[in-house]
């Protein structure tokens, strides 16, 4: 029909059939998938999801056959019930490592706590000791600039009385 009309498909320009490379080894096969991937930068990458944890189906609310692998059981219940079986030891082993992974995991944030808050004491302890040795060091300075200043006065109080000595001499003259 398409020819019937006049329609025909543009040609596109043919592409040169790329050699077949058979990787040796897994470094070969990831520069291959790399090599592909960048040919087309602009094309999206797959990223493949996090497979989702598997979890047993949740146990019946309400069972209406009970049976029991006891003798009056027919041939086909007694693998009816070995699979009933199966799946509720399944459910419960995956029950009992839920709750062995959640205390571990609560067992793990108390040490995490214990640890910051010893972390905190240590810190809190060396600062401290260097504000004490901070204050010592000012104490030192203060004492150090007193001192100074008192040899200073003296200094000062004994030319300043030097000098008035020599200036009442002169008046007396």
């Amino acid at each position: 029909m398409a020819a019937e009309t006049g329609a025909t498909k543009p040609a596109r320009p043919k592409k040169e059939p790329q050699p077949l490379i058979i990787p040796k080894n897994a470094t070969d096969e990831q520069r291959l998938k790399l090599e592909r991937l960048l040919r087309n930068p602009d094309k999206a990458v797959p990223i493949p999801e996090k497979p989702k944890e598997w979890t047993p189906r949740s146990a019946p609310e309400f069972v209406r056959d009970v049976m029991g692998s006891s003798a009056g059981a027919g041939s086909g219940e007694f693998h009816v019930y070995r699979h009933l079986r199966r799946r509720e030891y399944q459910r419960q082993d995956f029950m009992d490592s839920m709750s062995e992974k959640q205390k571990l995991d609560e067992d793990f944030q108390k040490k995490l706590r214990a640890n910051q808050i010893e972390a905190e004491e240590r810190t809190a302890k060396r600062r401290l000791k260097r504000l004490k040795k901070k204050e010592k060091k000012k104490m030192k300075k203060a004492k150090r600039e007193e001192k100074a200043d008192a040899t200073k006065t003296e200094n000062g109080q004994e030319a300043e009385a030097s000098a008035g000595d020599s200036e009442e001499e002169d008046p007396g003259q």
